[in-house]
């Protein structure tokens, strides 16, 4: 789908639109996790509209600025690629629709429409609100944004992996939240092709275990019923080629609650004063109910890829 060359040329088209995060030390906590190794933060949350979704729709959008068609870009979203899209058709000076499910946060809707996008709340689930968004597309002629399955978005995504490696010396693992695949596809491609040895450990809601229960059955599965609360993690079926760079380069995905991300997000607001969505607690989640996958390692990143209050005053 992408290559270490993708990735590299997508950084050096989005710099000037995207912010180079930082990371910081997890120490001196009231309430460490439960392993040794040394806790590395990645704050992507600190990323222009609060997540990484920023990287792969700007991607997206200089790599074919010219196909922009008057209905402007449309896309669905569970809230962070929607955010990210309507930055992107703003900076663009093109129209921004944005099909939602009806989980998605409100503080995400009203940031959309902050970027002066159209907002249309359909069904349940992003595959419902995808239905939707691809009919307008095909109705109106907008370019549709598709969040995960583009190499464009992929490898606009996969800069972080670059970021991550240039920025921890010594890396053992990573930990990266999965909604449909496309961040942990883009960071495993440019991690893996520079340091093949760093364990890259997915983490997918429980009621949304699309690449999981992919994996465990050897192909891309789709699953019946999506019950996980989290929106920007729920997505009932990843591309072919997504599930095929996760099942070749990513070597585990666990599985937590959203009671479980939203214990994690509250454990980032009190240790750090750190403002995470639950997706962006995905990570904590993960190294608080699984440490024994990071067993044996010296040096750990967690990555909080998305911004939210959902912590705040737990």
């Amino acid at each position: 789908m992408i290559t270490l060359a993708d990735v590299t040329a997508a950084r050096s088209r989005i710099a000037p639109y995207t912010r180079r995060t930082p990371v910081m030390a997890a120490t001196a906590m009231r309430d460490p996790l439960p392993f040794e190794a040394e806790l590395v933060l990645k704050l992507e949350l600190f990323q222009v509209t609060g997540s990484f979704k920023a990287r792969g729709a700007m991607n997206r959008y200089l790599a074919d600025r010219a196909g922009i068609p008057p209905a402007g870009i449309v896309t669905a979203s569970g809230g962070n690629h929607g955010l990210a899209v309507a930055r992107t058709a703003h900076a663009a000076g093109a129209r921004a629709t944005i099909f939602v499910p009806s989980a998605v946060r409100p503080e995400k809707v009203e940031k959309m429409r902050g970027w002066n996008a159209e907002v249309r709340i359909v069904g349940d689930e992003w595959s419902v609100s995808n239905e939707a968004a691809l009919a307008f597309a095909a109705e109106t002629g907008a370019s549709y944004f598709h969040p995960f399955a583009d190499p464009l978005v992929v490898a606009g995504q996969g800069t972080l992996g670059l970021e991550i490696l240039e920025q921890i010396d010594g890396l053992d693992a990573l930990v990266v939240a999965i909604g449909g695949g496309g961040l942990i596809s883009g960071l495993a491609t440019a991690i893996k092709a520079q340091r093949p040895d760093v364990r890259i450990i997915g983490v997918e809601p429980e009621g949304s275990p699309t690449l999981a229960a992919s994996l465990q059955a050897g192909r891309k599965i789709r699953l019946d019923a999506v019950t996980s609360r989290v929106a920007t993690m729920s997505c009932r079926e990843t591309d072919e080629r997504i599930f095929r760079i996760v099942q070749q380069a990513v070597d585990e995905v666990v599985l937590v609650s959203d009671d479980d991300m939203l214990h994690a997000s509250r454990w980032l607001w009190s240790e750090f004063g750190i403002a995470a969505d639950l997706s962006g607690a995905a990570s904590i989640a993960a190294l608080r109910r699984w440490p024994d996958r990071v067993r044996g390692a010296k040096r750990v990143c967690a990555l909080v890829c998305g911004a939210g209050p959902d912590g705040i005053g737990g």
